[in-house]
């Protein structure tokens, strides 16, 4: 017999309550709700982070509607979760349980029952597992035995529910996304242009990209940006359903994706249409700074200096103005601090901006956040600071750091390389050399 799902609406990533405490609630679904889930003997089924942002899609609803039990996180009074309840409360009469953590005023009331409360420290991290895992543990076992919880049926009585043929369908639906995401991993995983090959295979069997989930639509697009299949993805994206073509982070990666192609203008048009719509952010500006910054380096080539210089100050612009959008995202703040050590004469706000761009990384990669671009921007940082000892300590971290692809190792590299030709240092060369190594399969 198959284990009941279990959807788990909450908070993603580190979010600031109204207490103003901030917690990690990636922490909280790996330490607390998922172990208490599957303690359970439930299978947990928590809602794709990248494509869900800013739309509710059919496959979210699925979720929403189908699975048997369900954890709904209220803390931080976050939007997305409240609505997400509001559609739970109304098509499932029992089988939803409140959690929030201890200390946190809830927006109202919306249950009898009030929520059950977790404990995080002062770092904004789970404590007390122990005592809520058994407890939520025991909680959901109860939840097995129906009462109904939703208040739309405990005043309206007869409501409309859900029939048990749908939820059949949707467990298979959910067994064979599952399926697919295995294999598209197994396939990124594979050694030399045979990864490339596989995930294009794998991505071809999709068929009708309207009938796919956001969630496989996300696993395919990023595993075509992993082997590094600009051409595909592309394709890939100018086939998705309107709504997902049109959400942000599709956008960014198809602007990407343009540019990594050589179609510098055409990726030049969808990331200022995308932030004069939705703002100027450090991924967008990031994204964009790097077309300004390859239309320089073909200028160059081009014997157009002029033209390389207007370029070059449009990427410090654009890159700067997404490191304004939020100080705590070095990338677009050391892209900028490289190509004002590269002017001649070298730009005034280095001073300025130096620091700042330390203290962002030091401080993101102190809370246990940092990722690959934080290590290497160490490594940048070092290198235009003339400390090879620092540099060879941050490339360290840099290399044995998780999930990080073949392109990410060669864009740090060929910055470096830039570096070492303007600099005529033998050691940064060497870094770079090491970084392209990495990045070969």
């Amino acid at each position: 017999m198959r284990p009941p799902l279990c959807f788990v609406a909450m908070p993603f990533g580190r979010k600031v309550t109204a207490s103003g405490t901030s917690i990690d609630f990636d922490a909280v679904y790996d330490k607390l709700l998922r172990p208490a889930i599957e303690a359970a003997r439930m299978t947990p089924l928590r809602a794709d982070q990248e494509m869900v942002g800013g739309i509710i899609h059919k496959p979210m609803f699925e979720r929403l509607l189908l699975c048997d039990f369900a954890v709904v996180d209220l803390t931080s009074a976050n939007a997305n979760v409240y609505y997400e309840l509001g559609v739970r409360h109304a098509v499932r009469r029992h089988t939803t349980v409140l959690v929030s953590a201890a200390g946190e005023r809830l927006v109202f009331d919306v249950a009898p029952d009030r929520a059950m409360p977790y404990r995080v420290s002062a770092a904004g991290r789970p404590a007390g597992a122990a005592a809520f895992v058994s407890a939520l543990t025991a909680r959901l076992a109860a939840a097995r035995h129906p009462s109904d919880d939703s208040p739309i049926y405990q005043l309206l009585g007869d409501w409309p529910a859900v029939s048990h043929s749908k939820t059949d369908v949707f467990h298979e639906v959910v067994a064979e996304e599952s399926a697919t995401q295995e294999e598209l991993a197994a396939a990124r995983d594979l050694p030399d242009k045979r990864a490339a090959a596989a995930v294009r295979k794998v991505v071809a069997g999709l068929g009708d990209l309207a009938d796919v989930s956001a969630t496989v639509a996300a696993d395919a697009l990023l595993s075509l940006r992993a082997v590094e299949a600009w051409d595909d993805v592309v394709a890939f994206v100018e086939r998705l359903p309107v709504a997902l073509r049109d959400q942000t982070l599709v956008r960014e990666q198809y602007g990407m994706a343009l540019n990594r192609a050589k179609r510098h203008r055409a990726a030049e048009r969808v990331l200022v249409a995308l932030r004069k719509e939705r703002g100027a952010t450090p991924e967008t500006c990031g994204i964009l700074g790097r077309v300004y910054k390859d239309l320089a380096a073909e200028a160059v080539k081009a014997g157009k200096h002029a033209a390389a210089d207007k370029y070059r100050q449009t990427a410090i612009t654009t890159y700067l103005q997404g490191f304004e959008a939020d100080w705590r995202d070095a990338y677009p703040g050391i892209n900028a601090l490289t190509l004002m050590t590269e002017a001649d004469p070298t730009d005034p706000r280095i001073a300025e901006l130096n620091p700042v761009v330390a203290y962002a990384v030091r401080r993101k990669i102190a809370s246990g956040r940092g990722d690959y671009w934080d290590h290497a921007t160490l490594v940048e940082l070092a290198v235009l600071a003339r400390d090879e000892s620092a540099a060879n300590d941050a490339l360290a971290d840099a290399l044995t750091i998780g999930g990080v692809d073949g392109w990410m190792y060669r864009t740090t590299a060929d910055t470096l390389e830039r570096h070492a030709t303007r600099t005529r240092r033998r050691w940064v060369r060497k870094i770079a050399d090491e970084l392209a190594s990495a990045a070969e399969p």
